[in-house]
């Protein structure tokens, strides 16, 4: 099982100022050289919650751009693009051209977005999301696997797209999609490579999940071993700072690996971790314990 790390684009605790990159850079680069397997970062435009400053962070896709080149080995990717701030053929084609820079290490995931303020101040359209994505990922996805797609729809067109040329990988870079209700469940089941359910701090927490979307594969008539499950885990060290999200997993090194291995029991392909304080500290921390799971799983 991988193990990734979240670099957050925007303030570490509320109402603190977004991160600088040379910050963003730093932390990327200290994921990697810990061993994690990977690299993910938040598709958001600004928060906005009554009684609270604005929080804002920075958009997603250059940050993510940028990092494919100050990192080497680390697949990299999103968790997850919000398919109607971009058209989805030239998301498709973003996403090759950046699996090109990386070498092949790009992850896309997408999902409909949730947050109703970055789409009201931006003036993206909040109706409709679960239409509008079906519509996105049938558009996507065949331009990542195939190169092309001939798309009409209410929201979206593709006539006769192409992406040329094509970057490193023939099928292009996976597809993961996040969701949890009926609709997003049964299009991970028709078109995803990957599926992502968070935010979980014990296995325990993510079963329902994972069997409701295995039920998915199989009511598609596809073999639920195919879909790789990733699970988001919030994890908090508190004597090092506050969390960044409720109800996080707190423990000790060896507990943390414990959780990790009751993962790979489930059958998760990947953990994403959004460790808090999102300090270089808590990084080595969180380390530690991925190295414990490592040699307790060789």
């Amino acid at each position: 099982m991988k193990v990734g790390g979240v670099v957050r684009l925007g303030p570490v605790q509320p109402g603190a100022e977004p991160t600088r990159y040379p910050v963003i850079r730093d932390m990327a680069c200290r994921i990697e050289a810990a061993g994690l397997d990977s690299i993910w970062v938040y598709d958001h435009l600004l928060y906005r919650w009554p009684g609270r400053p604005t929080d804002g962070m920075w958009e997603c896709w250059t940050v993510l751009s940028a990092l494919a080149q100050a990192t080497r080995q680390v697949q990299i990717g999103t968790l997850v693009m919000c398919t109607p701030f971009r058209n989805p053929a030239l998301l498709a084609k973003m996403a090759d051209t950046l699996d090109e820079i990386s070498g092949g290490r790009m992850i896309l995931g997408i999902g409909a977005g949730w947050h109703q303020p970055e789409f009201d101040a931006f003036g993206v359209p909040f109706d409709h999301r679960g239409a509008r994505f079906q519509e996105a990922i049938e558009i996507i996805r065949p331009l990542l696997h195939e190169g092309k797609v001939d798309f009409r729809g209410a929201y979206y067109t593709a006539p006769e797209c192409e992406i040329i040329p094509r970057g490193p990988r023939s099928g292009g870079p996976p597809l993961m999609v996040a969701g949890k209700g009926p609709r997003m469940l049964q299009l991970t089941a028709r078109h995803a490579d990957l599926w992502n359910t968070a935010w979980h701090a014990s296995a325990a927490d993510a079963v329902e999940r994972i069997a409701s979307v295995r039920a998915a594969c199989a009511a598609e008539g596809r073999d639920p071993t195919t879909l790789e499950i990733t699970i988001g885990l919030p994890l908090n060290y508190p004597d090092l700072g506050p969390p960044a999200m409720a109800n996080p997993l707190v423990g000790t090194p060896e507990q943390v690996a414990e959780t990790l291995h009751d993962f790979a029991e489930l059958g998760a392909g990947h953990v994403i971790v959004d460790f808090s304080p999102h300090t270089p500290e808590a990084l080595d921390r969180f380390a530690q314990a991925v190295s414990m799971f490592r040699g307790a799983s060789a």
